[in-house]
């Protein structure tokens, strides 16, 4: 069967399944670019004369502009000084800085000179007036000092440059599209950050920090020119028609003179960049070097650690004697070129303890645990009795002042029935109360109430004594009493 097969396959037929091979293959990849090319392509969805009106429209810089600028200088200035990062975020969605530097890159690519006038000198007002107003802010304003939000802005590098780059073509690819998505250009206003590095250069002016306004105004800077390049090239990639006509030489210039100023503005971010990549490295074989060389071996006894990358220097502390020979032993790990080849030319500058006994240390260490715990349960033993005590006074002076209060009630109710007793017997002369102790039996003790009352010396003991009778009635009911007796004054 199989060799019945073979003689039906000839070359003629082996040449046909090759090419329908290559018709497959062939038609594979035509499907695939052309799904790239709709995937990609964004030129028929180009909005040419609406792009261009909205970018020329937010040039100007006057009325309402110009006090959108001045506000948010001032929440970005406070949003720096508190080190707040959403109230910075929310300065660089109101800040109008970005049209004026969309107004640069268009009026370039389109050789639209009138433009590009009044965009340099909108944007040079805005500047100078933000300069201004975060320079006063930071000058009067008591409560000023570095953080990381100012901080964050005074050394740019390469990555700053990308992003203001790439956020510039996301801005003006939206910018171009039939109906502009407006969460891109707030997304570009946010990651490109126009108005916190100047806000940080008035900060450096204030305080009189040169480092810093410089650092700040070159981020500024490539913020400004990469978003203007970013349209300059989007807008060249749309090919939108030039204001006025310029002839090839004429467009090559222009186009060398935006490679120049991109090259000659990346330049010095790029070496930012390769210093704190370096320092990053060092840094994380530091790291490396003190877990495994150090806090790995189990009889090295660290107790901290600190570096100076600029004099590099690495300082260990150690708990325990360090020998000569684990001296040795450590320094020569760290020149190990091959295990930590950013670390060549770095000291290792050890202190060890001064005490020859580690196990001394360890033995007075416990001794000293044990008398503070047998301190601890003595003053624990003591705040429980003094807890006693204070519960004790407190109880004492709850009595003091019930006996007091009651002492009080009494005084108040003896005065008002001192009065009454003088309106309802006006011959009373003087009237007194008092409890008696008394004892019959000169062992058992009772406490006796006693009116003493004083009457008139013209009364008649006939007439004293029924009202003497009905004076007690009247006073046990007034004073709530049981036994009352009267003695009477002469």
């Amino acid at each position: 069967m199989e060799k019945d097969i073979q003689k039906n396959v000839g070359p003629h037929s082996q040449e046909n399944t090759k090419q329908n091979v290559q018709k497959d293959a062939i038609g594979l990849i035509n499907s695939i670019k052309k799904f790239l090319l709709e995937l990609f392509d964004f030129r028929d969805d180009t909005d040419h004369e609406a792009t261009l009106d909205a970018i020329k429209a937010d040039i100007p810089f006057k009325g309402a502009t110009a006090w959108i600028l001045i506000f948010a200088v001032f929440v970005a200035s406070v949003g720096l000084n508190a080190n707040s990062t959403a109230v910075v975020i929310g300065a660089m969605l109101i800040s109008p800085l970005m049209g004026p530097i969309l107004g640069l890159g268009m009026s370039f690519a389109l050789n639209d000179i009138e433009t590009f006038k009044k965009s340099l000198v909108n944007l040079g007002t805005m500047i100078g007036l933000s300069l201004f107003a975060s320079f006063l802010f930071f000058y009067f304003f008591p409560l000023s000092q570095d953080n990381s939000e100012l901080l964050g802005r005074v050394s740019p590098d390469i990555r700053d440059v990308l992003i203001a780059f790439f956020g510039g073509l996301a801005l003006m690819v939206a910018r171009t599209k039939k109906g502009t998505i407006a969460s891109v250009i707030f997304g570009v206003a946010i990651a490109t950050a126009l108005m916190p590095p100047l806000c940080t250069a008035g900060y450096g002016l204030a305080k009189g920090n040169f480092p810093y306004f410089l650092g700040a105004m070159y981020l500024f800077t490539i913020n400004t020119i990469f978003i203007a390049l970013a349209t300059f090239l989007v807008l060249k990639f749309l090919r939108f028609p030039m204001h006025k006509y310029a002839n090839a030489a004429k467009r090559k210039r222009s186009s060398t003179i935006a490679t120049l100023i991109g090259i000659a503005v990346m330049i010095p971010a790029i070496f930012t960049f390769v210093n704190v990549f370096n320092e990053n490295q060092m840094n994380t074989q530091i790291n490396y070097f003190i877990k495994n060389e150090i806090k790995n071996n189990k009889s090295l006894q660290l107790i901290d650690w600190d570096k100076d990358i600029e004099k590099k220097e690495i300082y260990v502390n150690f708990f325990n004697e360090i020998t000569e020979a684990t001296e040795n032993d450590l320094k020569n790990e760290l020149s190990n070129s091959r295990d930590y080849p950013n670390l060549v030319g770095f000291n290792l500058s050890i202190k060890g303890s001064d005490t020859k006994s580690f196990e001394l240390i360890t033995t007075a260490y416990k001794e000293k645990r044990a008398e503070l715990q047998e301190s601890k349960n003595i003053i624990a033993g003591l705040q429980k009795q003094i807890t006693e005590l204070q519960q004790t006074i407190s109880s004492l002076n709850n009595r003091i002042e019930q006996d007091a209060l009651n002492k009080n009630q009494k005084v108040v109710a003896f005065s008002r029935i001192a009065k009454e007793s003088k309106i309802r017997y006006v011959n009373i002369e003087k009237i007194g109360f008092a409890n008696v102790l008394s004892s019959k039996d000169f062992i058992k003790i009772d406490t006796i109430p006693v009116a003493t009352i004083k009457w008139n010396a013209k009364l008649h003991d006939s007439i004293i004594s029924p009202k003497e009778k009905e004076l007690r009635t009247w006073l046990q009911r007034e004073m709530e009493l049981d036994t009352l007796f009267i003695k009477r004054e002469k």
